[in-house]
């Protein structure tokens, strides 16, 4: 056993059958280049004065540096982006707490491009450079139109910087409170002042400022100030006075040129095939209503009063009979007695629904006509004190 200890260590070749599995696994990460440059001899040596659990290896020609060893053990397991793993000369970034990264793969979400100075931002567990994120998710200003980083304030359905939020009047910066007044944030002040103004005021849609009468032009349905246009044709500015046509603003001079009949309600232009000529000028269709229900006639009959269009009801309620039964106005004969108005075909017997006319005999009966034959069967007590009334009355 003697001789043995000190004789010279047996060498082994290791090939595929007894290479060791945490030997194959080094030899896959690092390469077979690496590790083995003679066909994979790999020789393995227990030398005598060291404990037998110490393992060196040994390749023909070539070693494996200790350094290097240890470098890729503390090194990461794999990219968190591609899964590949790291090597000693790679430049790793560490971000999203433990995750690591390559230094190519680590770039915005949105448009791809590494960060400027190492500086992201993280939302929703993705990346994302300082103009991005900015543009992505935070608010514009409604007044600068800048991006809002910070505090926000939260108005009239827009974002505002704090020191953009202030007052359309006077430019104070509405830190606590403010007051909204036709689509304007104001500070108390002013909007009492306003409410101490004048009635009722235009508001300009375009500066938002109040418009006098004699200055205000509607076009599209909202309110301006005239001066804020200029005429289509000629481009003079504009006054109250301007003209619409086609969506296109006109002075008054430039308008009549066109040749289009301008509605006497709305002094609109009207297409030909819309026109109405009553009364001597000319209406959109549904502008030529009822001077007192303003319902358009339609095509319909109509009457004419002090230049004013009736329908055929309210010209003979305001001006004509109406009858006392129907209701209707009364268009052809007319019978009036009792200090009311009927229809020819209802001019009845209040009692019996006896048709009558203007030759029949009849009596008076709270302010209606009976007949004779029923006035007859009237109690005579009744007879004699209505006899006696209407004496009086004669």
């Amino acid at each position: 056993m003697a001789g043995n200890r000190h004789s010279p260590p047996h060498l082994q070749k290791l090939d595929s059958s007894n290479k060791s599995i945490l030997l194959q696994r080094r030899m896959a990460a690092f390469g077979t280049a690496e590790l083995d440059s003679n066909e994979g001899d790999c020789l393995v040596q227990l030398t005598e004065d060291r404990p037998l659990s110490t393992v060196s290896v040994a390749l023909s020609g070539s070693s494996i540096n200790t350094n290097r060893r240890r470098q890729l053990e503390m090194l990461p397991a794999a990219c968190s982006h591609c899964g590949e793993s790291f090597d000693v000369s790679d430049k790793v970034l560490k971000a999203g707490g433990s995750e690591a990264w390559h230094e190519w793969c680590l770039k915005c979400a949105q448009c791809f491009r590494p960060f400027k100075n190492g500086l992201f931002y993280e939302f929703d567990g993705r990346m994302f450079c300082e103009h991005d994120f900015h543009v992505l998710f935070k608010p514009c200003c409604a007044k600068c139109g800048d991006y809002i980083v910070g505090p926000v304030v939260r108005a009239l359905q827009a974002s505002w910087h704090p020191t953009c939020f202030a007052c359309h009047r006077c430019g104070r910066v509405l830190a606590d409170a403010f007051v909204k007044s036709l689509g304007r944030a104001l500070c108390r002040e002013c909007n009492l002042e306003e409410r101490m103004q004048s009635t009722v005021r235009y508001l300009c849609n375009r500066c938002k400022d109040f418009v006098d009468e004699a200055e205000l032009l509607r076009y599209r349905g909202d309110n301006y100030h005239a001066y804020h246009f200029a005429c289509t044709t000629c481009r003079i500015e504009l006054t109250a006075e301007a003209r619409e046509k086609d969506d296109r603003l006109y002075c008054i001079r430039c308008f009549d040129k066109l040749g289009i009949p301008v509605c006497a309600r709305c002094r609109r232009p009207i297409d030909q095939e819309r026109v109405v000529r009553a009364l001597g000028r000319a209406w959109h269709v549904e502008h030529f209503v009822c001077a007192a229900c303003e319902k358009p006639f339609n095509g319909t009959r109509y009457f004419e009063r002090r230049g004013l269009a009736y329908c055929e009801t309210h010209f003979h309620q305001l001006f004509g009979q109406l009858c006392f039964l129907c209701g209707d106005s009364i268009s052809k004969e007319c019978v009036q007695t009792c200090g009311k108005s009927w229809c020819r075909a209802h001019f009845r017997c209040t009692v019996c629904d006896r048709e009558m006319d203007q030759k029949s005999k009849f009596y008076e009966y709270d302010l209606k006509p009976v007949c004779k034959r029923c006035y007859q069967k009237f109690p005579t007590e009744l007879r004699k004190r209505l006899a006696k009334i209407h004496k009086q009355i004669r």
